[in-house]
């Protein structure tokens, strides 16, 4: 009897975990189940794009619906899978059906962490994860209206870039010294503070928001060092968590999201989890990784499919994104928390730029600032883990590509 196969997140990941078990040949059923009333689609649009009301909601659906029909994959819309039996292998829906699976995916993504402060209940206090979300952020916008932005990583830099490219008058608050502190550090986080500067935003780093006020409505906004920010409304992007919410009472094993192996599987035989919400085993970087990364959530979503199938294939995909701001592109590959050497290349102060994260002479990852081509080119040998030259590697003149690895680190 053919495997059935059911997939708990109807999400970027879930999505195309479905569609490559059916291109590589799944014979059985495919069940895929998604909380929201959409059919699957791409987030990125939601802070751009979309937000700005340059593109049709249709444009980021991951497939039209005729391709699931197509492909005899079973989409639930708008339903919640509410709990896991794992020694009877299946799935519990809030509608009371029980799905039976031989294998499971799990791509329940994250939710997004709320403020938890005085007036958070008032109207107009706004987060971005779902379509409806930026739906309700849209109707706020108009030339000229007041909006302070709550926290500048990836999320509120581009929503705040978006508004003000729709002429909102914006102010970002942000615990951290600069945008994108946490993931990129000073230096770059100021190149990114000097282009939204550049571009009309008022920020203020280095101080929290402590309260709201207003009456049913926010009308401004109160920080820890004693500004009082009037205000029309409130977009607050400070980040999310992974939804594990599903396998309370299961022995699947989650920390800091559900941990998988390098073959998407987690601890429970059979079952695997893919996207924002796996905490993986990356045989590259040799650490358990989690990251909520567009490009992640599709090459995840795929490998975990295959593995799935008993492919028995490694996940060692050298993760890789981008951020939309104004008309900046800016470009990561390859994963770091700490690094011992940055070394850029180009000039920082200027609009094209890449510069490396190194620890030991091997580099963790890559940055660039107009740079697409450099951080592509940068990708391989971020996954060789050899020493190089880094000199070499600062050197304009020299194409990254022909960069051979050395025994020592140099330069």
């Amino acid at each position: 009897m053919a495997n059935a196969y059911v997939i708990i997140g109807g999400s970027l990941t879930g999505a195309t975990a479905a569609a490559t078990l059916r291109e590589e040949g799944a014979a059985g059923a495919v069940t895929l189940i998604g909380a929201e009333r959409e059919l699957p689609y791409e987030r990125p649009p939601l802070s751009k794009a979309f937000l700005r009301g340059e593109v049709p909601f249709d444009q980021s659906l991951v497939r039209p619906a005729a391709f699931y029909a197509a492909h005899r994959i079973e989409t639930l819309s708008g339903i919640r899978a509410t709990r896991i039996d794992v020694s009877a292998r299946v799935v519990e829906l809030e509608d009371r059906r029980r799905l039976p699976f031989d294998r499971l995916l799990i791509a329940t993504g994250g939710r997004n962490r709320r403020l938890s402060i005085p007036g958070s209940e008032l109207e107009g206090i706004y987060t971005l994860r779902t379509v409806d979300d930026a739906v309700r952020i849209k109707a706020e916008i108009s030339p000229g209206r007041r909006v302070v932005v709550v926290g500048m990583g990836f999320i509120g830099s581009e929503v705040a870039a978006s508004l003000r490219q729709k002429d909102l008058d914006v102010v970002a608050i942000e615990p951290a010294k600069t945008p994108l502190f946490r993931v990129l550090g000073e230096d770059i986080g100021q190149r990114v503070a000097d282009l939204h500067r550049a571009h009309g935003v008022r920020m203020i780093f280095e101080d929290t928001v402590v309260a709201f006020e207003g009456t049913q409505r926010v009308a401004r906004v109160i920080t820890k060092r004693g500004l009082h920010l009037e205000c029309d409304f409130v977009v607050a992007g400070i980040g999310i968590e992974p939804a594990v919410d599903i396998l309370a009472g299961t022995d699947i094993h989650v920390d800091n999201g559900v941990v998988v192996d390098q073959y998407c599987q987690t601890s429970v035989a059979g079952i695997y989890a893919a996207g924002d919400v796996a905490n993986h085993y990356h045989p590259v970087f040799e650490r358990q990784i989690r990251v909520e990364h567009w490009h992640n959530a599709i090459k995840q979503g795929a490998a975990a499919a295959r593995n799935m199938l008993g492919r028995g294939v490694p996940y060692d995909e050298v993760h890789w994104f981008w951020s939309d701001q104004y008309e900046a592109n800016l470009q990561y590959a390859g994963f770091h928390t700490t690094w011992d050497q940055f070394v850029v290349r180009g000039c920082l102060k200027s609009g094209n730029f890449v510069a490396f994260y190194v620890n030991d002479g091997r580099i963790d990852a890559a940055v660039g600032l107009n740079g697409a081509k450099e951080v592509r080119r940068a990708i391989p040998l971020i996954k060789a883990r050899r020493r190089l030259n880094l000199s070499q590697l600062q050197d304009e003149s020299i194409d990254l590509r022909s960069l051979h690895a050395s025994e020592h680190p140099e330069g």
